[in-house]
C-alpha cells in the first residue's frame, strides 16, 4: 500500500503533457440559481477603444455565476442621472456606469458607480488612479467591489493564480490574473516542476523542481525573480506549505527513511520533524490560525487525511468516507476541507464541512487533483482533464457554478490560487 500510495502521487504529478499556450481560454459550463440581474454600461473614454474595462467587469461577474448580465451597449457615466425605472423595466436590478480620464501625469483615473435600480439608490462608488498597464487590474478591483456590495462576500477577481504547463520538453511555472490573462513565466525548466504554493503576502512562490534530477524545494521572489533552494536533503523534498504568517514552511522529507512531515523556517533553517510513524506522511497544509496542520497519511491502512497540533500529539483522523483520500486544502475560514477521493476508479474533488461532517462531491472527472481555495473561500480551483488535455477548473464550494481555464494546444496542471493583495 505504501509503494502504491507514492506511485500514484508521482504518476499524477509527472504525466506526459503536450505543448502549451500562454493565455488561457475561459469556458463556463454551469451557473448558479437566483442570479442577480445587472447591467454594466460601456465606460466613457476607454483608451483601449473597445470598452476594455466594461468587458473585463462583465466577464468577471458572468464567470462568478452569481450575476446575470442584462444586455447593455450604452455609454453610462458614473456621474449621470440614470432612469431607474427604465433600467428596472429592462430587467436590471443594478446598474454599473463609469468613465476614464487622464490624470495628467501619464496615469489614468478610473471612476465607477454601482446603482440599485429597485431602491433608486447608490450602493457604491470608487475612483482609482493607475498606470496604463494596470487598467486591467483596476477593472478587476471594480468587479471585486461590485461582488462584495451585492453579496456581502469579498471578491477575488483581482487575485492571481499560479500553475505549471509544458511545451515540448520544457516545463514552465506560470503566473496569471485570476481569469488566465496577463500570464508570465516565473521559471523554465527541462525537468518537472510541481506543487507551487503562494506565500501569504503573494510576493513569493515555493515549489518543487526536479532540475537537479531529484525533488528539491525552492522559494522564489516574484518581483526580483531571485530564488534559492530551501530543502535539498537526501531523498525526496516535497509538498511545501506556508504558515499563515509566512515565516515557516511545512514540508515532506524522506531523509530519514519513509516520508514524514517537517517544519522549518522559510529560508530553510531550523528543520524540525513533526511526525514519526511507520507509514507515509505527506501533503501538509496549515490551519488558518497556524496552530495545526492537515496532512495525508496511510497510517490507518489506505491514505486518509489527519490533523495534528504543531506542538506534537493530538493526531486525529478527519476523513472517513472512502478508502483513499489525499491532497487536503483548508478553506480560509477553517470551516471546510477540500480533498481528492478515489471512488469507483475515479479521482474526484470533495469538500467536507468540518462542523457538520457533511460531504459534497464537486467534480466528476476521471482524474481531478490539486484543489486550491480562492482567498474568499467561495470557489475551488483544481486540475482536471478535457479532451485528453489538462485544464484548470473552478467550482463554487456549494457546487452551484463552474468554469474552466484551458489552453488550446497544451496541458496545464498544479494550480495554486494566490492570496488577497493590496
Amino acid at each position: 500500500m505504501k509503494r502504491t500510495f507514492l506511485k500514484l502521487i508521482s504518476v499524477a504529478c509527472l504525466s506526459p503533457w503536450i505543448p502549451a499556450r500562454a493565455q488561457l481560454r475561459v469556458e463556463i459550463s454551469g451557473v448558479g440559481a437566483n442570479q442577480i440581474p445587472i447591467a454594466v454600461g460601456q465606460f466613457w473614454d476607454d483608451p483601449a477603444g473597445e470598452n476594455q474595462l466594461s468587458s473585463i467587469i462583465r466577464a468577471d461577474l458572468k464567470r462568478s455565476g452569481v450575476f446575470r448580465l442584462v444586455d447593455n451597449n450604452e455609454l453610462v457615466r458614473e456621474n449621470s442621472a440614470p432612469n431607474d425605472g427604465q433600467w428596472k423595466s429592462r430587467g436590471a436590478d443594478a446598474l454599473v456606469g463609469g468613465s476614464l480620464r487622464s490624470a495628467g501625469d501619464g496615469r489614468t483615473e478610473v471612476s465607477y458607480r454601482l446603482r440599485d435600480t429597485v431602491k433608486a439608490a447608490d450602493l457604491s462608488a470608487l475612483s482609482l488612479t493607475v498606470q496604463p498597464q494596470f487598467l486591467r487590474l483596476a477593472a478587476h478591483r471594480i468587479a471585486d467591489d461590485i461582488f462584495e456590495k451585492m453579496t456581502g462576500i469579498r471578491g477575488a477577481f483581482a487575485t492571481r493564480i499560479a500553475y505549471v504547463g509544458r511545451s515540448g520538453a520544457e516545463y514552465r511555472l506560470e503566473v496569471a490574473d485570476s481569469d488566465g490573462e496577463n500570464a508570465f513565466i516565473a521559471l523554465r525548466s527541462s525537468e518537472p516542476i510541481i506543487s507551487p504554493v503562494w506565500s501569504p503576502d503573494g510576493s513569493r512562490l515555493a515549489y518543487v523542481s526536479f532540475e537537479s534530477k531529484k525533488p528539491v524545494i525552492y522559494v522564489q521572489d516574484l518581483a526580483s525573480r531571485k530564488r534559492g533552494a530551501v530543502a535539498n536533503f537526501k531523498g525526496s523534498n516535497s509538498a511545501p506549505a506556508w504558515s499563515p504568517d509566512g515565516r515557516r514552511l511545512a514540508i515532506a522529507l524522506s531523509r530519514e527513511g519513509l516520508t514524514q512531515i517537517y517544519l522549518m523556517n522559510s529560508d530553510g533553517s531550523e528543520v524540525r520533524r513533526l511526525t514519526n510513524t511507520t507509514g507515509i506522511d505527506t501533503e501538509p497544509c496549515f490551519s488558518p490560525d497556524g496552530q495545526s496542520i492537515y496532512f495525508t497519511s496511510d497510517r490507518s491502512g489506505g491514505p486518509q487525511i489527519f490533523r495534528m497540533n504543531l506542538s506534537g500529539g493530538d493526531v486525529r483522523r478527519v476523513t472517513f468516507n472512502g478508502s483513499y483520500n489525499i491532497s487536503p486544502a483548508i478553506s480560509p475560514d477553517g470551516r471546510m476541507l477540500a480533498y481528492v477521493s478515489r471512488r469507483e476508479g475515479s479521482f474526484q474533488l470533495y469538500v467536507l464541512d468540518l462542523a457538520t461532517s457533511q460531504e459534497i462531491r464537486l467534480s466528476d472527472g476521471p482524474r481531478d487533483e490539486s484543489p486550491s481555495f480562492a482567498p474568499n473561500g467561495r470557489y475551488l480551483m483544481y486540475a482536471s482533464e478535457a479532451s485528453g488535455r489538462g485544464t484548470l477548473s473552478v467550482v463554487a464550494v456549494d457546487g452551484s457554478t463552474r468554469y474552466s481555464l484551458s489552453a488550446r494546444t497544451s496541458n496545464i496542471r498544479e494550480p495554486a490560487w494566490g492570496p488577497f493583495t493590496r
